[in-house]
C-alpha cells in the first residue's frame, strides 16, 4: 500500500512525531511511505501552486493518509492549520475522499484530545475513512509496552484497510448560514470606563464580524483600541525550538513586532476581546500563529486576572471542540471568561442587544474582579505541567520551573505531613470492621462539618 504522511511539525524530519512514523516504516516494510513536510514548507506551498499540486497528486495516488503532528497550544501548529485551510480554499477536497486515514500525535497529553478532535472532524469534512487516533507521550517509543501498543494499532488498521472496512462518521457537516448582521443604529448605551480594553481581531472582509466589533465598540463613550493581526508584522510561526524555555527569549527576538505587541498591548490590558470568524473548525491560522507565538512565555499564565471575551462569526454551537478550546485557554491563563457572543441567532436586533449587554457585563466583571473557580480544564491542565516541569522538563523549561517554584505551584499533597500521618493512622484503624461501620455512620456529617462552621461564623 502507498502511504502518504502529512507531517505538520515545523521541525520537519527532526520532529518527535516522525520518529514514530519511521518506527512504523521499519515494522511494516511491505508498504511504501512518503513523508511530506507540509508544516515546515508552508510558505513554499502557499506561494508555489505547482508544488501544492504535486502534493495533491501524491495524495490522490495514495491508499492511506496519515496526519502526523505535535500538539501546539491546544491544537496542531499554525502552519499545519494553514495547509488544511489551503485544501478548502483551493477546492481540492475531493482528492481526499474515501482515503483511509489515521492520526498520530505526540505531546505530554496536554489537550491532545482537542487536537485529535480537530483532525478527526477535518477528516470527516473531507469524506475520508477515519479509523482512529494514536496519541503518544513524546517518549513512549522508548518503552517496550508502548511500542507493542503502536504495532497492534497499526497492524489492526492495515488489516481493516485490506478488508475494505468502513466506519461511521462522528462529525456532521457544518451548516453555514448566509445571514447578514445589520446594526439597527438605534440609540446605544454609552459606557465610560478607565479600564483598558483591547479588541484583537483578524478580519479582512467579513462584514458580520466587522459590524459586531463596531457595535461592541460603540457601546463605550471613550476610545477602545482595535488591533488587527494582519496589520502586525509577524515574521513566522512558532518553530518549536524551545529556545525560550531557559529565559523566555524567543528566537525571533526583535525581528518582528509580536513580542513587543504581546508585552505592551496584550499583557497591559484589563479586558481582552478576541474577535474572529470560524474557518473550517477553528479560527484562522493567523489566530493560531498568535496563540502559538505566545509560547515564548512558556507554560506560566501571562493573562492572570484579566477579563476575556469572544466575538465570533460562524457556527460555534456546532463546533463544541472549539468552544472547549476557548474555555480552556481562558482557564489556563487564570483569566475569567466573561462571555461569547456569536451571530448564530440570525437576528440583528438580538445580536445588537447581546453585544451591548456583553459590554456592560464585562466592565462590571472587571471592576469587581470577578473570577470563576477553575474547572478540570484549568486544574487538570496545570497539574500535567506541574508534574512535567518538576520532573523531566525542568532543564529545558527552566523559566517555567522558576515561576512555578516562586508561585508555589509545586504544592504536592505529600508534603502535608500532618495529613499524611492522619491518613496512615486512619488506614490502620480501618482494618477493624467496627471502626468502618462507625465511619460510614458519621461520614455525611463529618464531610460537611468544616463547611458548616464557615457558614455559622459568616
Amino acid at each position: 500500500m502507498k502511504i502518504i504522511v502529512l507531517n505538520g511539525s515545523p521541525k520537519g524530519d527532526e520532529s518527535v512525531t516522525m520518529q514514530y512514523v519511521h518506527f512504523i516504516e521499519k515494522k511494516f516494510p511491505e508498504n511504501s511511505y512518503k513523508i511530506l513536510n507540509v508544516g515546515q514548507k508552508i510558505k513554499k506551498i502557499e506561494k508555489d501552486e505547482d508544488y501544492f499540486k504535486e502534493i495533491i497528486l501524491d495524495i490522490e495516488s495514495a491508499d492511506i493518509i496519515i496526519w502526523g503532528s505535535p500538539v501546539y497550544y491546544l491544537l496542531i501548529p499554525s502552519n499545519y492549520k494553514r495547509f488544511i485551510e489551503l485544501i478548502f480554499e483551493r477546492g481540492v477536497e475531493s482528492s481526499f475522499k474515501n482515503k483511509y486515514t489515521i492520526t498520530i500525535l505526540t505531546s505530554i497529553h496536554f489537550y491532545d484530545h482537542t487536537a485529535l478532535n480537530y483532525l478527526h472532524s477535518i477528516s470527516d469534512d473531507l469524506n475520508m475513512r477515519y479509523f482512529g487516533t494514536y496519541s503518544a507521550d513524546m517518549y513512549d517509543l522508548t518503552k517496550s509496552k508502548e511500542r507493542e501498543k503502536l504495532i497492534i494499532f497499526i497492524r489492526n488498521f492495515f488489516e481493516e484497510v485490506n478488508n475494505n472496512l468502513i466506519q461511521p462518521k462522528e462529525y456532521l457537516p457544518l451548516i453555514w448560514n448566509n445571514f447578514d448582521y445589520t446594526p439597527t443604529k438605534r440609540e446605544t448605551i454609552q459606557l465610560n470606563t478607565d479600564k483598558k480594553i483591547l479588541i484583537i481581531t483578524d478580519y479582512k472582509d467579513e462584514n458580520n464580524l466587522i459590524d459586531m466589533i463596531n457595535t461592541f465598540k460603540e457601546s463605550f463613550s471613550n476610545n477602545i483600541e482595535i488591533a488587527n493581526l494582519w496589520d502586525l508584522k509577524i515574521k513566522g510561526s512558532c518553530l518549536g525550538c524551545i529556545q525560550c524555555g531557559y529565559d523566555n527569549s524567543c528566537i525571533y527576538g526583535n525581528k518582528d513586532e509580536y513580542i513587543k505587541f504581546y508585552k505592551e498591548k496584550v499583557m497591559s490590558a484589563d479586558i481582552l476581546i478576541f474577535a474572529g470568524t470560524i474557518k473550517d473548525r477553528y479560527l484562522s491560522s493567523r489566530w493560531k500563529t498568535f496563540f502559538d507565538r505566545a509560547f515564548f512565555l512558556g507554560h506560566a499564565p501571562s493573562l492572570l486576572g484579566k477579563q476575556i471575551g469572544y466575538i465570533i462569526s460562524g457556527p460555534l454551537a456546532q463546533t463544541s471542540n472549539l468552544k472547549e478550546i476557548f474555555e480552556a485557554y481562558t482557564e489556563i491563563q487564570h483569566a475569567n471568561l466573561a462571555g461569547i457572543i456569536t451571530d448564530e441567532s440570525q437576528n440583528s436586533e438580538l445580536i445588537e442587544k447581546l453585544l451591548q449587554n456583553f459590554a456592560t457585563r464585562i466592565i462590571k466583571f472587571s471592576e469587581t474582579s470577578q473570577a470563576k473557580p477553575l474547572t478540570f480544564l484549568g486544574v487538570g491542565g496545570m497539574k500535567i505541567f506541574r508534574d512535567a516541569i518538576w520532573g523531566r522538563l525542568r532543564f529545558p523549561f527552566k523559566a517555567d520551573y522558576d515561576v512555578y517554584k516562586n508561585s508555589n505551584v509545586f504544592n504536592f499533597p505529600q508534603d502535608r505531613y500532618k495529613m499524611r500521618f492522619r491518613n496512615q493512622f486512619m488506614l490502620i484503624l480501618s482494618k477493624s470492621s467496627k471502626f468502618r461501620k462507625e465511619v460510614n455512620r458519621r461520614m455525611k456529617k463529618e464531610m460537611i462539618k468544616p463547611l458548616q462552621n464557615i457558614v455559622k461564623d459568616k
